[in-house]
């Protein structure tokens, strides 16, 4: 891909992005990073359809390296940061579908975990005392019914992973899946 971009255009939306999530006087040498990093691996992008989304990707990595530098306690990362309303960020939104609809397949026990912890946000010791079982048997319900989502998100699409294995793409296997 050319280097040839509208940096002015690019350096605009990530200085809102990176406001929304930073301290106001960091914001410049964060946007400073994320355009450098741009710069440098722009040509490593095999998709140019996918920039924007390529380069939100960067910003969100900045932003959390940002807390992780600060030696602050990391902010709890809600959806809001990983699930910003980028036009380019669309399929997000249909993965998150693909999702909902996938959950209501799980067996039940594993189903109502999931519910409480991902859609209600309560913690596992919270989930343990609302259904009157171990955090253990929490903890080992949360994690299979992850690795059920997962076998049926490969079975239903192919991703593309970046170098820290978070999706940036992903294409439907067939146009029949019973999830999407």
């Amino acid at each position: 891909m050319e280097k040839n971009i509208c940096w002015e255009q690019i350096s605009k939306s990530l200085r809102k992005y990176i406001a929304r999530h930073i301290n106001n006087s960091d914001v410049e040498d964060v946007l400073q990073e994320v355009l450098l990093k741009i710069y440098n691996n722009i040509d490593g992008l095999r998709d140019n359809t996918k920039l924007n989304l390529w380069v939100y990707k960067i910003s969100q990595n900045a932003v959390i390296d940002y807390y992780r530098n600060k030696n602050k306690e990391m902010l709890e990362l809600t959806d809001n940061l990983f699930q910003e309303d980028f036009e380019e960020d669309s399929y997000n939104n249909e993965i998150s579908k693909c999702l909902n609809t996938m959950i209501e397949y799980l067996p039940e026990k594993y189903k109502e975990v999931i519910k409480l912890i991902e859609y209600n946000g309560l913690t596992q010791k919270e989930v343990s005392q609302q259904l009157g079982i171990s955090v253990s048997a929490v903890k080992s319900r949360v994690f299979r019914a992850r690795g059920m989502l997962k076998q049926m998100l490969i079975e239903c699409c192919y991703f593309e992973l970046d170098r820290l294995g978070n999706i940036i793409d992903y294409k439907h296997k067939t146009t029949n899946c019973k999830f999407c």
